[in-house]
């Protein structure tokens, strides 16, 4: 089977895209070359200034710093690593790449701690802040539009009530038909996310599940080409069924299977694709990371969906950086 066969085929393909650990620390063997491929990923034709851009810059006897006098009379003076994640550290860029890297060739991702053990850092806490430091990196400000078949699911992350001990469950006001508090998915944390097939997928934390919230996010993540969008039978996702939201998009079709009927495939419309980005994440957050706040959630999203959109750029290192 050729490459483009299991593709049309719908084959699960699994590409090296990283080089292995020994080609990367003989790479990046030196604090000298890391900084020298950085330099030349963050200004290909030249060393500009970060704030207005400006390529008549001159070096000063500081390493790896020059100085703008476009900015201001006295000189704007930005080094290497001047308004990016690497800034205001002590750890040299060499540690930062392989803490990339490991991040990067994990498919399930690597917690802190097992990273803080990989690399000697002096202390978890170093380790830890390098990583929320690089997730953060891994958000795109430009999100493009999801185009074909469009997946659209949402899930919960985070452990139920029953699981906790007394003193730490909380309760809230929905009653059971028979009576007695709803403890179940009280303190899950809902994220929604839309996946194109064999394409990116887009991912958000949200605070409310219903109709108006859901809408924004598909407004946002899909595009008004899209050929079929596919969803379970939850009824939040009705209103795409309506004439209103749907004028102006040039093809939408929309159609869901039924879970409780255990309907899970008619055709094409499944949430397959989807479903197995979830079950990647939360087998990574149960086998890796083990506890996820809601604070941070975000943050590994954005890695998850990192990973996932590059698993075949061939370049993804020189991309993250």
């Amino acid at each position: 089977m050729t490459k483009d066969e299991a593709i049309q085929g719908g084959a699960r393909l699994n590409f090296r895209t990283l080089p292995t650990l020994r080609q990367h620390n003989e790479q990046f063997s030196t604090e000298q070359a890391c900084r020298e491929h950085f330099q030349n990923i963050r200004w290909p034709n030249g060393v500009q200034c970060p704030r207005c851009q400006n390529p008549n810059v001159r070096p000063v006897k500081r390493a790896w710093s020059w100085q703008c006098r476009a900015c201001n009379k006295n000189g704007y003076r930005f080094s290497l690593t001047t308004g990016t994640i690497f800034e205001n550290t002590k750890y040299p860029l060499r540690e930062w790449f392989q803490v990339m890297y490991l991040m990067l060739q994990s498919k399930k991702g690597m917690s802190a701690l097992q990273i803080h053990r990989t690399i000697g850092s002096g202390d978890y806490r170093t380790a830890w802040y390098m990583c929320h430091r690089i997730r953060a990196a891994f958000q795109s400000d430009e999100i493009m539009k999801l185009q074909g078949v469009v997946e659209i699911d949402e899930t919960y992350v985070g452990g139920e009530n029953r699981n906790k001990p007394l003193g730490k469950r909380t309760k809230t006001k929905t009653k059971k038909p028979g009576g007695g508090l709803n403890q179940k998915n009280t303190d899950k944390i809902t994220v929604i996310g839309a996946i194109s097939r064999k394409g990116n997928v887009i991912c958000q934390v949200i605070e409310r599940l219903d109709t108006e919230t859901v809408g924004a996010f598909v407004d946002k993540a899909v595009s008004n080409k899209v050929e079929l969008v596919a969803t379970d039978e939850a009824p939040i996702y009705s209103f795409m069924e309506e004439s209103g939201w749907s004028e102006g998009r040039l093809a939408l079709r929309h159609e869901s299977v039924n879970h409780h009927k255990d309907e899970y495939v008619r055709g094409i419309v499944h949430t397959g694709t989807i479903d197995g980005f979830w079950s990647l994440l939360k087998r990574g957050i149960m086998g890796s990371f083990h506890h996820v706040s809601k604070q941070y959630l975000p943050l590994y999203l954005n890695e998850f969906s990192f990973r996932h959109n590059h698993r075949r750029n061939t370049s993804v290192f020189d991309h993250a950086l």
